[in-house]
């Protein structure tokens, strides 16, 4: 298995705040030593890597990963804690699966 983390990086040249959240808590975890490679898509230049990547997946969001198993699909992770939870098999809080997922889509709202 290979996974890939896409980071970003705005257009006035700063890291993505989500992005760093999402690393700082791969840190704290020690879950980053499981990531075999970080793309940077960065806003400032449309043939960056991780922009490449997010034009190949069809992703319009950061972070996210890729996990590559040989002779599979890649699958695509856009939400952390999914993530987690199916990669790196994780006990993850389903109440925390939502608030992530709804502060990604705003648009959403519970029933």
């Amino acid at each position: 298995m290979k996974i890939i983390l896409v980071k970003k990086i705005l257009k006035d040249g700063s890291p993505c705040k989500k992005c760093g959240d999402v690393l700082q808590k791969l840190e704290e975890s020690g879950h980053m030593a499981k990531i075999d490679e970080v793309v940077v898509a960065d806003e400032r230049d449309p043939a960056s890597a991780g922009i490449q990547l997010a034009k190949q997946y069809n992703v319009d969001r950061a972070p996210f990963f890729i996990v590559e198993n040989d002779g599979e699909t890649p699958q695509i992770y856009t939400v952390y804690m999914k993530f987690l939870k199916e990669v790196l098999e994780q006990k993850t809080d389903e109440s925390e699966e939502l608030k992530e997922i709804m502060k990604d889509n705003q648009d959403l709202d519970f029933l």
